[in-house]
Formats: structure tokens, sequence, C-alpha cells
């Protein structure tokens, strides 16, 4: 078995050693079985459950995450194997090798988000999502025998025990809510009583149209962007003319270099942590949370159509401003010297920082009336102020680069709100919404006399012995 092990690693290895990008590739699709990215999906998922008021498949999300990673270094320690030894190493890791802790712990993630919102969907996006969650799971262990991370038979270790350990937490679930008299409690956590439905999906099934006018915003926005592009390049153009024509940018060029001269170990680390907040892999990140958090909070798609919509517009307005200007980065020593291959003009870490937060931060303030949340909606803008402090300062752009990068965000950020109305359509929603089976407002309404219709108010006939005329 070890021979046979050996081989099957030794073989895709090698095959990963020739090209670079497919060992990108695989290393992407490895993280998605990492410990952080893991506990990220399940932190999320059990407060969007809390946000629900589901507490109890909360909790069964919780600590069935949570036992699967603790179950896997225990079982790891007991057999004590050894990591393959590849000629050519393409991937670096430490500790045990059976069973795999990526392939245990995606099954058991994956496996208990499915568990929980599949029931609830019709059968054709159920099986769709199920076929999802199997390829996820699979290419993750796949990629950790193609990295020389662990042997097949460690993969497939990881798999039979993240199995057991995911039948065996849903059946103590199952037990639990029997003994808590859950009505209509089926086998899989999802199968929750049909009022409590709506509650696990993420909208209701009867709510407003996400776009009531789908065409008239999307021309909406194609106007807003080409009017945008136009007047970014415009600005890009003059920040290019040469600094002797120009003390603006005499000026632009002295605040660089008087940033570099100040460098210190403990403001670069400090700084550093916002540069890392305004990345292409932090912003996903945030935007996706947000994005969920606010499905669950608010039971409309129309915040993530915004969110989408202002992420999507803002990448290609740097993207095209950057290529048309494409102005060369500040001559001073870079803190980062692998800078991406784009222009100076505009930064495009503090247009989609300031895109992400300030979207966050204007659904928060517009969503809530508590000061606390309003305080948080505030504090959250000054992510991307000081994302561009650190451009700045780690030599990566021009002042006027960010004031550029501040234009783009806000512009195309408050165009966005402005057509797609996310707010406008949760008032509508809420009013929308159907009444649950039982409640007063599902009940039939309660006759009331109507004063108008009072038989003593009717008009008497002539003919009627009461008339005046026959009295």
């Amino acid at each position: 078995m070890q021979t046979a092990d050996q081989a099957v690693t030794d073989s895709l290895v090698s095959v990963v050693a020739e090209h670079r990008i497919l060992r990108n590739i695989l290393t992407g699709i490895t993280d998605l079985g990492a410990t952080g990215t893991l506990v990220l999906v399940l932190a999320v998922c059990g407060l969007w459950l809390l946000v629900r008021r589901l507490p109890r498949l909360a909790v069964y999300v919780v600590l069935t995450g949570t036992g699967g990673l603790i179950l896997n270094p225990i079982v790891k320690e007991l057999v004590a194997r050894l990591r393959p030894v590849v000629a050519t190493p393409v991937y670096s890791t430490d500790g045990w090798s059976f069973p795999s802790g990526h392939a245990m712990s995606s099954l058991v993630c994956y496996g208990v988000v499915l568990l929980v919102f599949a029931p609830i969907l019709p059968a054709g996006p159920r099986r769709a999502v199920t076929v999802f969650a199997v390829l996820i799971v699979a290419a993750v262990g796949l990629s950790r025998i193609a990295l020389g991370a662990h042997y097949l038979t460690d993969v497939l270790g990881g798999w039979l025990l993240g199995s057991l350990w995911l039948v065996l937490a849903t059946a103590a679930f199952h037990r639990w809510r029997g003994d808590a008299r859950v009505g209509n409690a089926g086998p899989l956590p999802g199968d929750v009583p049909p009022a409590d439905e709506d509650d696990l999906r993420p909208v209701p099934l009867r709510h407003a149209p996400t776009l009531p006018h789908p065409w008239r915003g999307i021309g909406e926005l194609a106007v807003a962007w080409v009017l945008l592009v136009g007047g970014l390049v415009g600005i890009g153009m003059l920040v290019r003319t040469p600094e002797a024509e120009n003390p603006v940018l005499r000026w632009d060029h002295s605040v660089v270099a008087t940033f570099a001269e100040h460098r210190n170990p403990t403001l670069t680390s400090v700084l550093g942590v916002f540069g890392e907040l305004g990345n292409t892999t932090a912003v996903i990140t945030v935007a996706l949370i947000v994005a969920a958090l606010a499905v669950g909070v608010l039971r409309s798609w129309r915040p993530v159509l915004f969110l989408g919509s202002a992420l999507l517009g803002e990448i290609t307005l740097f993207l095209t401003t950057a290529a048309i200007v494409d102005r060369d980065r500040p001559q001073v020593p870079h803190l980062n010297p692998d800078l991406p291959p784009t222009a100076s003009f505009p930064s495009g870490h503090v247009a989609a920082s300031l895109t992400l937060y300030s979207a966050t931060a204007a659904l928060l303030w517009a969503t809530t009336r508590r000061r606390r949340h309003r305080l948080l909606s505030a504090a959250i803008i000054l992510i991307p102020a000081l994302v561009g402090v650190q451009r700045i300062y780690a030599g990566a752009h021009y002042p006027t680069d960010i004031i550029g990068a501040v234009l783009l965000a806000s512009i195309w950020t408050a165009i966005t709100w402005l057509v797609v109305e996310p707010v406008e359509t949760l008032r509508s929603d809420a009013g929308a919404r159907s009444p649950r089976p039982g409640t007063i407002e599902e009940s039939a309404p309660i006759h009331q006399p109507d004063p108008l219709c009072d038989i003593e108010s009717l008009p008497i006939p002539r003919r009627h012995p009461r008339h005046p005329e026959n009295r």
C-alpha cells in the first residue's frame, strides 16, 4: 500500500512541478479546505442562523464544525504518519500526514452547510448545490495529493473519518430536537417546521422583484460608467505632465519622498495591516461576508446586487483608467518590490477598499437607528483612509493617485446606490411579506357593522305603512 501511495503522489507532483499555472490553481483550491477558510465559513453560517433566530441550528453548525477541527489532530497524533517525500517539492507544510485535515474538515464544513440549507430548496437546485459541494470536497482532497502534502490513503482516511463524524453529529442533533419536541423533525437538520421555512430561506418565497426595471438600471449604470471613465482619464492625463510644468506634481513627488525618508519598523507594521485590508483577497472575503449577513438580516437580494454592482463597476473602471493613463509609479524605494504590473493612477487598493467599506457603512447606516451601529458605520470609513496612507507610505502611489481613487469609488458607489435603491426595496419587502399561518394577520377579520348600512337609516318605500304620506 505504501508503494502504491508513493507512486500516485510522485506521478501527480511531477506533472504539477512542470506547470506553474497549475500549481497556483491547485494552491487556490487547497485553500478552500484551510482551517482559516473553514472557520470563517462556519462563523458566518452560525451568525446568519442566530440572526434568523434559529439557535438550535447555529449550535449544530458550530459544534459539528468545531468537533471536526478537534478530532483530526488527535487522530494524527495517534497515527503519527510522516508526510510524503518527493523529488521536486512544490508545496511546503508541517505536521503528521494521516488523515488529511483539509479533506476531513472540508467534508465536515461544507457537509454541515449542505445539510442545513439544502432541504428547503426545490429538487433541481438541491441537486445542483449537492453536486457543487461534492466537487469542492473532492477537489480539495485531490489537490492535497497533487501538491505532495498527502498520500492517497491520507485523503481517503480524512473523507471516511469526516463522514463518520458528520453522521454521528447529525444523529445526536436529531435526538436533541426530538427531546426538545421540535415539530416535524425530519432526518436532516434543515428539515424545519413549515412555520420556520421562510426563516431558513435567504429571502421569503413572496418578495418584491430584486430589480423591477433591469434594463433601465443597466442603461443608467452604463451611461454613468462611460462618463466617469472620461472624467478619470482626463484627470489622469493632467497628472502625467512633466513635473517642471506643474507645481501640483512637484508637491505630489515631495510627499512620497518625505514618507519614504521617515519610515520606521513600527509604523511599517501598523500600516501594513491596513495595506492587507485593501488587497484583492481581503476585499473579496469581506464582500462575501457582508453579502451573506446582509441577506440574513435584511431578507432581500437587493443589497447583494448593490455590493456586486459596486465592486464590478469599480474594478472595470480602475483597469480601464489605469490602462489608458499608464502613469509610472513613484521613483522611490518600494516596501513591496513585487508590485502588480498595473499603472499608478488611480490606486486600485484605495478604490476597492473605499467601494466595499463605504457600501457596507451605507447599508448599516440606512437600516438601523441605533447609535452604536451608526458610530460603527462611520468608523468603517477610516479603513480606506488608512489604506491610502499606507500606499503612499509604501511608495506605491502618489497622493493624486489616491485622490483619483477616491473620486472613482465615491461617485460610482453613490450612483450604484441611487440606481439599485436597496433600502427602498427593503421597506417594500417588509410590507409585502406574507404572514405566518395562525397569526393575527392571517386570521379572518372580525366583522364590524357598517354605520352607513344601519337598517334604521335605510329609506322607507312609499307604499310602506310607516311612510309619512300613508299615516
